[in-house]
């Protein structure tokens, strides 16, 4: 026990292991993925805020031409000399400083500008247009935009806008701001989601190992019994010389165990290759009632030894699709069970009818039944119900899990469910104490125009 438990504590700390590096692994793919769009979003979204202020720096000194012109038309048509200087001042745009510069970069109101928006004005006037970038003191940067302004009546002049990209910074924080706290919280739900997902992406995992586990050590149980036997019968065989008929007798007894032991290596391997998808299946148009005729003459004999009476009713023509030799031995099965415990005098029938697209087998006891405690549990592998029930059959009425017409080890309904599953079918056991058996099977019925395949 206490190795088990070590064994199971292990196994437990290995998929927490598993867990916690997967869950890591989401969080990473998650978080690579939300940074490049991070830094995907922050460049094209700084593009486009940079081509948007440029744009509005454009408008602003296009306003400020047309402005101006209109005051040096103003001022042709009145014959006055043309003064654009203060008038421009009354054009105001929020956030924006605006200048009107002639060619060599000096104000035309007499003010000083800096150094870097003059060359921006000698720029505009000979290229027509210029933009230009300025890192200010205290990591301030400053866009500015320079137009031409051309006057019929006037010199030549050159507007100038500028603005601080403090404005571009301010959204790009509550941008960036945003964009974290939504990634931080969407890191969070992924660890918690990723968690639960690795959880339930391991729980079949650990079902199956566990599975694995308990089959080994119930197979190892039932396998060592026999062996013992077998070792016993034939140490004391050879304790002393013995005469032929007691050999004889050792040998039967050794024969008999060895073919049990047979038997059960048999079922294993069958229900290990089931669940390994490794038992290929040949579909057939094959007839039940056939099947399950065959199938009860060959356990007549067994019913006579033990005085059961074997009766095959309501016994029509029923085709179904499957594998004929696995179809046989799921109706053994169920025969073998019925018969094993059934006692002296009673009564096992069997049934096929066809209703439409359905084909049923039945096969009945008149036995001492099974509590209704262990019904869920008559088709669990390695299941033999209650110790008291298995050595009543040897003198009573009834039906339990078994294989084989000796005491069998607990998987033949196993098997049995298995084949009648891979054929499309349902198996349910009806039963309650002292009242018999019911073990009711359905097939669809196979149409006329199925052709083997595997």
């Amino acid at each position: 026990m206490t190795g088990g438990g070590a064994r199971t504590t292990t196994l437990g700390a290995s998929l927490d292991r598993v867990r916690l590096r997967l869950t890591a692994w989401y969080v990473g793919t998650f978080f690579a993925i939300l940074f490049l769009l991070g830094v995907g979003l922050f460049a094209t979204i700084t593009k486009r805020f940079d081509r948007e202020l440029d744009l509005s720096l454009r408008e602003a000194t296009h306003e400020l031409v047309r402005v101006a012109t209109v005051r040096d038309r103003a001022a042709t048509a009145s014959a006055t000399r043309f003064i654009p200087f203060d008038s421009i001042r009354d054009l105001t745009i929020p956030g924006r400083t605006l200048y009107v510069l002639d060619t060599t970069g000096h104000s035309t109101s007499g003010e000083p500008v800096d150094p870097w928006i003059a060359d921006l004005a000698r720029a505009g006037w000979i290229h027509r247009g210029a933009d230009r970038a300025f890192n200010a003191p205290h990591d301030r940067i400053l866009r500015g935009h320079a137009e031409p302004i051309v006057l019929p009546s006037g010199p030549g002049l050159v507007a100038v806008a500028v603005a601080d990209e403090i404005e571009l910074e301010d959204r790009y924080t509550s941008l960036i701001v945003v964009f974290g706290v939504t990634s931080l919280a969407a890191l969070v739900l992924v660890a918690v989601g990723g968690w639960f997902l690795t959880q339930q992406s391991t729980a079949p995992v650990e079902a199956a190992i566990a599975h694995m586990r308990r089959f080994m050590a119930d197979a190892a149980h039932e396998l060592r019994t026999p062996l013992t036997i077998v070792r016993s019968r034939a140490e004391v065989a050879l304790q002393r010389p013995r005469d032929a008929d007691e050999y004889v007798r050792a040998l039967r007894g050794i024969e008999q165990d060895s073919t049990r032991l047979g038997r059960i290596v048999e079922d294993l391997l069958m229900l290990a290759r089931a669940d390994a998808g490794e038992r290929p299946i040949e579909h057939h148009r094959v007839f039940l009632d056939d099947i399950a005729l065959d199938a009860a003459e060959a356990a007549r004999v067994i019913a006579d030894r033990k005085l059961v009476s074997l009766e095959v009713v309501d016994f029509e023509e029923a085709a179904v699709s499957g594998d004929a030799e696995l179809l046989r031995q799921a109706v053994m099965i169920l025969l073998d069970n019925a018969i094993k415990f059934t006692g002296a005098g009673g009564v096992v029938r069997v049934a096929v009818t066809a209703r439409g697209s359905s084909v049923s087998l039945v096969v009945s006891d008149t036995g001492i039944g099974i509590p209704a405690e262990q019904l869920p549990h008559v088709f669990d592998r390695f299941y033999r119900g209650d110790p008291s029930r298995r050595r009543e059959s040897t003198s009573e009425s009834g039906m339990s899990e078994g294989n084989g017409m000796s005491e069998g080890a607990g998987l033949g309904l196993s098997i049995a469910r298995w084949i009648v599953e891979e054929h499309d079918g349902s198996i349910s056991i009806e039963s309650a104490p002292g009242q018999g058996t019911r073990a009711i099977v359905q097939f669809p019925a196979a149409s006329i125009d199925v052709v083997s395949s595997s």
